[in-house]
């Protein structure tokens, strides 16, 4: 079988993570949360196994490196902070403050995932991957889409740090 569609099946993978971030986004404009939630959940799931099959088959590329953080920044970037702004923040009418907690995940996501291409190291990722902290925010209104504003606003402004920081966790 020809390289280019082996690679393509790879990426396919990795682009189909991005198709379920951005559904999840209509949803949640839609108002439909619980199904934006699980859109997340499922793009999680292909992120997972989007990389295993490139190793398996031999084809991991910077190319596929690149492509996989630009679906994972809408996946588990974006994604996750409309769902959150949509279901709950932007209810208690608190305006900028809300916007400020659903912008500031996306460009600790954005940074995490830059700082992770640059930093090339294995064993170990340098503070909590996007893709967990998009996970828990999907979880989060799975839950329960009454938390309180201020529990909200502590959880993203928690999970944003967690991604920046400087804390090792193990690649699992």
């Amino acid at each position: 079988m020809p390289s280019f569609v082996i690679n393509s099946c790879a990426h396919f993978l990795t682009l189909l993570n991005a198709v379920f971030g951005v559904l999840s986004i209509i949803y949640a404009i839609n108002g439909q949360y619980t199904s934006a939630a699980v859109m997340i959940l499922i793009a999680a799931f292909l992120d997972g196994i989007d990389g295993k099959v490139a190793r398996k088959l031999n084809i991991v590329s910077e190319l596929g490196k690149e492509l996989d953080s630009l679906c994972d920044l809408v996946s588990f970037g974006v994604a996750p902070a409309v769902l959150i702004y949509s279901s709950i923040l932007a209810a208690d009418n608190k305006g900028i403050l809300s916007m400020v907690i659903t912008i500031l995940f996306v460009i600790c996501g954005a940074y995490r995932l830059a700082r992770f291409n640059v930093l090339n190291i294995s064993g170990y990722f340098v503070g909590i991957p996007i893709t967990l902290a998009g996970f828990l925010a999907a979880l989060f209104v799975l839950i329960d889409q009454e938390f309180s504003y201020a529990l909200t606003a502590v959880f993203m402004i928690v999970l944003s740090l967690l991604m920046i920081s400087t804390i090792k966790v193990k690649k699992w």
